[in-house]
C-alpha cells in the first residue's frame, strides 16, 4: 500500500473512531436524562428517563387528603406528560449536533426518521362487539365440545 493510501486509510480511521467516541458520549448522555415536573400546587411531581417513561413518582402527604383519586390520577398524567415534553427536548437537543443536517432528531428518536407519512397514519383501532348474544358456544351442543 502506497504512504498516500496508507495516510487515507489512517485518517478514516481516526475519523471513524471520533464519530463513535462522540456517539458514544451522547449515548452515555441520554441514558441518564431525567426530567421532572410538578403539578402546579406542588404536591404531585414525576420523573422520566429519556424514553418518557416514569421512573419516579412524587406525592406530598396531603395529596391523598385534598384530592379524590380520580383527580389524583388527572395530575400524574398531567404532571407525567410534562417531564416527558421536557425530556424529548432535552433528547432532542443532545443528538441534534451528530446528525446529519437534514435529519429531524424528533423523529429519529421516536423511531419514525425514515417512514413515509403513509406510514405513519396509526392502524384503524379494532372493535371488540361485548355482546354474546350471537356467539355459538359449547353449550349450544348439548354440553359438548366442539
Amino acid at each position: 500500500m502506497s504512504s498516500d493510501h496508507q495516510a487515507q486509510v489512517e485518517e478514516l480511521l481516526a475519523d471513524y473512531r471520533r464519530s463513535r467516541d462522540q456517539l458514544a458520549s451522547v449515548h452515555q448522555k441520554l441514558a441518564a436524562v431525567r426530567e421532572s415536573a410538578t403539578s402546579p400546587d406542588g404536591l404531585v411531581k414525576a420523573t422520566v428517563g429519556p424514553d418518557g417513561v416514569l421512573v419516579d413518582l412524587e406525592f406530598s402527604d396531603v395529596a391523598y387528603r385534598n384530592y379524590r383519586p380520580e383527580r389524583l390520577a388527572e395530575l400524574i398524567v398531567d404532571a407525567t406528560a410534562a417531564a416527558a415534553a421536557k425530556a424529548a427536548r432535552v433528547a432532542n437537543d443532545l443528538v441534534a449536533p451528530v446528525l446529519p443536517a437534514d435529519t429531524d432528531p424528533e423523529a429519529l428518536l421516536r423511531g419514525t426518521a425514515d417512514l413515509t407519512p403513509a406510514e405513519l397514519v396509526p392502524p384503524a383501532p379494532v372493535v371488540m362487539d361485548d355482546s354474546f348474544e350471537n356467539r355459538a358456544t359449547w353449550l349450544d351442543s348439548g354440553g359438548q365440545r366442539r
